[in-house]
């Protein structure tokens, strides 16, 4: 998600649209939320913060204080004039701070090392940091931000790595019934992992920011390294004819709804204008070949409008050329992680900002929200949030609660993660089964008496999957919504509808933000599983595979 000039209007999208999100008739939340920084990054500096944004009942711009006042910017001037001080008083490492944001607020909270960063206002309003611009003055700071939305429909908080890679960071929404969910923490060593990628390629090494002291302050994504003069601006051009030729004479399918999979268009390139055409055959929209600056920023050619047809295609065919499967793919988006970034010439910074994280999500892109991908936490009932930052080094801190069985998502790391079993259900003492121990993809999942057999012997792996029989636990259809049904399919680790994580006693698919539930918590066997809202019952706690 990116918040350009048009702040609001770009993260309600960005955040909002992607969710699907609506306001309930009662506000959830308290009026202030409590969002706590922690400092584990390992440096010495003195960390400060800045809370800006917009005011969604007034649409003003301005900051935050401590305490959770919003304050407007004034008018400003050309040439442009200082912003009041936002600063706030950061944590030193090791410590931490709690900052509060007023339900009603949209924007950005700041983080930076050694100093405060230097904002100043237009008539148009504040000028944002842009240290990829030679003359900016963030440039040589070390700093990076979150980004988020809090209303009457929860919290969503979100890292972002679309503008550049610099401060290691993970993200967390605590709900009322206690379940924290957390995403965006890298693996251990994770942020020089992303440096030594990205600086190995000749292509992309220029795109490594350091400092004269030598500290390196950011990896500057595609679209800024190349705007910058850092990288070629026309990396992508042969690629993406490549990619737009092969549907000459082949159809593209798209199919941008995750949770309406019957909505589908059909693509076909003639000269240099793919066309998608519904099922009756009308043209809906019609794209020109785009630039790879289009495609780097999600706009141009690909320009994404607020609608339900132009809009949801133009963002997965975006997803589909920066992940670069488009070309050798027959539908959009394509949801197996393990095809993405395998493309000539690759996206090395897109490949190794997802590989670094725990989870594997982030966003990298504008749109890498297709397919649930993102760095995004959500929580409609929000009671506190967090944002970590790790260490730079080596070694990685524990923070961001992401242990499994302390009320957190797991954090995905193999030792976290039991081998294999039986899982076993609190609400009813029976235990997880595939229906009959037939093995044939669309077997349903259900409730058995525990007996030993393969049907329930499950193993979670550390790319998320739960599986038994060699497949793997499924929400049916990709969809997501409360009642869907659970089966058995072939596993295709990194698809959304097939990943888990442990949250507390229970496993949460992210894509839904739901979790595996037994519906009313019955003890009856060739019970039918679902997903539903997590709720911490026993409904929805079941043991780890073999504990």
């Amino acid at each position: 998600m990116r918040l350009p000039r048009t702040w609001l209007t770009a993260l309600l999208v960005g955040t909002l649209g992607a969710v699907g999100a609506t306001a309930p008739a009662a506000a959830a939340g308290p009026d202030r939320l409590p969002i706590t920084l922690t400092n584990d990054s390992g440096r010495d500096e003195q960390v400060v913060v800045h809370v800006l944004g917009t005011d969604l009942s007034s649409g003003r711009l301005g900051w935050v204080d401590a305490q959770g006042t919003f304050h407007p910017w004034p008018a400003g001037s050309n040439p442009p004039s200082p912003a009041p001080d936002s600063a706030l008083t950061g944590p030193a490492d090791g410590e931490e701070v709690t900052v509060q944001v007023p339900r009603g607020f949209s924007g950005r909270v700041y983080f930076s090392f050694g100093e405060s960063l230097p904002f100043s206002l237009t008539p148009d309003g504040l000028v944002q940091p842009a240290p990829w611009a030679a003359d900016d003055p963030t440039r040589d700071i070390l700093f990076d931000w979150s980004e988020l939305t809090y209303n009457d429909a929860g919290l969503w908080l979100n890292s972002s790595q679309v503008d550049m890679f610099g401060v290691p960071h993970s993200v967390s929404v605590t709900g009322a019934l206690g379940a924290t969910r957390t995403t965006g923490e890298v693996v251990p060593g994770g942020r020089q992992q992303v440096i030594d990628a990205v600086a190995a390629d000749p292509e992309w090494a220029d795109s490594v920011i350091t400092r004269d002291d030598g500290t390196v302050l950011r990896v500057l994504a595609p679209g800024k390294a190349a705007s910058a003069g850092l990288m070629s601006r026309t990396f992508l051009d042969q690629y993406i004819a490549s990619a737009w030729d092969a549907y000459r004479d082949r159809d593209l399918t798209v199919q941008p709804f995750g949770d309406r999979p019957e909505i589908r268009y059909t693509g076909r390139t003639s000269g240099t204008t793919l066309r998608l055409t519904d099922a009756s055959g009308r043209e809906v929209a019609s794209f020109e070949r785009p630039s790879s600056a289009d495609v780097w920023g999600c706009d141009g050619a690909l320009h994404a409008p607020n609608d339900q047809a132009v809009g949801p295609i133009a963002r997965t065919l975006c997803a589909a050329l920066f992940r670069g499967t488009l070309g050798t793919s027959t539908t959009e988006p394509v949801l197996d992680a393990r095809q993405f970034y395998r493309g000539t010439p690759p996206n090395v910074y897109g490949r190794a900002v997802h590989e670094a994280m725990v989870d594997g999500r982030a966003y990298a892109f504008a749109f890498d929200d297709v397919g649930a991908f993102e760095s995004l936490v959500h929580d409609g009932n929000p009671r506190s949030a967090r944002i970590h930052l790790t260490p730079f080094g080596s070694e990685q801190g524990t923070g961001g609660g992401t242990g499994a069985g302390d009320g957190a998502v797991g954090d995905g790391a193999a030792g976290d993660r039991p081998t294999a079993g039986p899982v076993r259900s609190a609400a009813a003492g029976k235990c997880l089964d595939v229906r009959g121990g037939d093995d044939a993809s669309g077997t349903p999942v259900q409730l058995y008496d525990c007996n030993g057999t393969a049907a329930q012997h499950w193993t979670f792996g550390t790319d998320g999957t739960l599986s038994a029989l060699g497949k793997c636990l499924d929400v049916t259809e990709r969809r997501t919504a409360n009642g869907s049904n659970v089966q058995i399919w072939d596993c295709n680790p990194g698809q959304p509808n097939q990943t888990w994580v442990r949250s507390g006693d229970s496993y949460l698919n992210p894509a839904s933000g739901r979790c595996l539930d037994n519906p009313d918590g019955r003890a009856t066997n060739r019970q039918h599983l679902q997903i539903w809202d997590c709720l911490d019952n026993d409904a929805q706690r079941w043991t780890a595979p073999g504990a």
